[in-house]
């Protein structure tokens, strides 16, 4: 294992810790790093990883996995690297569609008990235009050219996005996708 590639070390951590199987669902930079051919090396630096959990799921792994323990292990264990799992959001604290669950992507990899993927493309956008950050309108643009999405696509998604009953939320996804926007259409 490389020792920039921070998502495969917190990950092979927390499959170490793990007593059952536990299927994840990535999304930031762990997503970005793991999930595309030929990501630039900058996203094999984050210090963190990432996950959406459906509705329940985060019970279910309470019920049936030692999986919030093994996130506290794992924590623990790569305090001193600054390496953590954070974000753990249900799906209803995060900008998706309703089908982002039949959109995900498989991540390979040797792990004993994860089961990973990623958000799907345009899930992945939405997600990435929550907040008015720089580093975050980047990593759209990052997706939307890997991708090859197009307007239609890229204007469904946004039709479809379900963005959480928060105010500052709203405000935040509507500056993120006119910014989006303007930048992607300047790059056409």
């Amino acid at each position: 294992m490389n020792g920039s590639d921070n998502a495969r070390r917190i990950l092979a951590t927390l499959d170490a810790q793990l007593a059952a199987p536990v299927e994840l669902t990535l999304y930031g930079r762990a997503a970005l790093h793991l999930g595309f051919a030929d990501p630039p090396a900058e996203f094999a630096l984050s210090n963190d990883v990432d996950v959406v959990l459906w509705l329940g799921q985060a019970e279910e792994l309470a019920q049936h996995t030692n999986f919030w323990e093994a996130v506290e292990a794992t924590n623990r264990l790569l305090a001193e690297a600054g390496l953590y799992v954070s974000h753990l959001f249900d799906e209803t604290q995060v900008i998706l569609r309703l089908c982002w669950r039949e959109a995900r992507q498989p991540i390979p990899g040797d792990w004993r008990h994860l089961k990973l993927s990623r958000l799907g493309d345009l899930d992945l956008l939405l997600s990435k235009l929550m907040r008015d950050d720089p580093q975050d309108l980047r990593d759209a643009m990052f997706i939307a050219r890997s991708t090859r999405l197009d307007e239609a696509a890229i204007a469904g998604a946004f039709a479809e996005a379900r963005v959480p009953a928060i105010a500052e939320l709203a405000e935040q996804f509507a500056i993120c996708r006119k910014k989006f926007l303007d930048h992607w259409r300047s790059q056409q």
